[in-house]
């Protein structure tokens, strides 16, 4: 597996099986989202705590270490942003992705809202802000 087909075929193989689980979750449907953000169902919550709390057993297992490094004036804002679009759009950056492949084509506005946002970043902040945007700015 270490060919680029190989990989490739890996990604393509584990990116259907994530957007299969969370499409049968329920975080592909905004309505499904929109009652785990005001609180009125917590089985999305606790579904969503549930895989950081896995993931994060899986960190400890493999020995995954985070790099230090330091956290910039952008986290913050940047932060809040990101989750004030999902609660708005009914989903982070990948499921308007699934949204779309499950015949729900407004998502095609909140992709459109990424792309722009995404474009506006870059040129606010090669314009006013210079804030180092480390890996992220590519």
């Amino acid at each position: 597996m270490r060919t680029r087909g190989g990989l490739l075929l890996a990604n393509i193989i584990a990116g259907l099986a994530l957007g299969y689980t969370v499409t049968n979750i329920g975080f592909g449907d905004y309505a499904e989202l929109n009652r785990m953000f005001t609180f009125q169902d917590p089985r999305m919550l606790f579904a969503f705590g549930g895989g950081v709390a896995l993931i994060a057993v899986v960190f400890v297992l493999f020995r995954v270490r985070r790099t230090p490094g330091r956290i910039h004036a952008g986290v913050v804002p940047g932060a809040l942003l990101f989750g004030s679009g999902w609660a708005l759009s009914g989903g982070c950056p990948a499921i308007p992705i699934i949204q779309v492949a499950s015949g729900y084509l407004p998502a095609l506005v909140t992709i459109g809202g990424i792309v722009f946002g995404v474009q506006l970043h870059r040129w606010v902040n090669a314009r006013y802000l210079h804030l180092d945007t480390g890996s992220c700015n590519r």
